[in-house]
């Protein structure tokens, strides 16, 4: 069965990591929805988030073959129930919504949106949400005039609370023991 996967990379920050990582979905033809990298709660490790579509037997095959990368210290993967997660979108509108008053700002409050910045020709707006909500979102601001938009990747965290520390100092001890 298809379904959706989170997929939490976590690496040593090397040059050309991201390229090698990526291949591997290429060459299994894995299409990346998602693709976020940042900073991990350990230092001098970071995290890539990447959301897939794909069966469970080829995502577990995947995440074998990412953590088989001499940088890649651990992998996992995720269905959306165990995960808590979200997204980021920036929306330009033209300013001249603002006239449109009370329905414009209403559409703002009941999306749990806000303005980031007023100019003269534009607003921008942030929401946080799933994919879902934001472009819920894009679409009733459409008829404002949206002169751009953009969304981030996921952002993940799992409810699984083994943490990745222990999974270092397992994989520490067994190089130890193997040794």
């Amino acid at each position: 069965m298809i379904r959706k996967y989170t997929i939490s990379i976590f690496t040593e920050n090397f040059f050309g990591l991201l390229n090698r990582v990526t291949i591997i979905f290429t060459r299994r033809r894995i299409n990346i929805e998602s693709l976020t990298v940042s900073e991990s709660e350990i230092k001098g490790v970071h995290r890539y988030t990447l959301v897939i579509k794909s069966e469970e037997e080829r995502v577990k095959k995947l995440v074998k073959q990412i953590e088989k990368l001499v940088d890649v210290l651990k992998a996992f993967y995720y269905i959306n129930e165990e995960t808590v997660f979200q997204e980021i979108a920036l929306y330009k509108v033209s300013t001249h919504a603002l006239k449109e008053g009370r329905n414009f700002e209403r559409l703002i409050r009941e999306h749990h949106a806000r303005m980031l910045t007023v100019e003269s020709e534009f607003v921008v707006i942030e929401k946080t949400g799933h994919k879902e909500e934001t472009q819920e979102l894009l679409r009733e601001l459409q008829p404002f005039g949206v002169l751009e938009f953009a969304r981030s990747g996921r952002v993940a965290v799992s409810k699984p609370m083994k943490k990745l520390s222990s999974y270092l100092k397992e994989m520490e001890e067994e190089q130890l023991v193997s040794a």
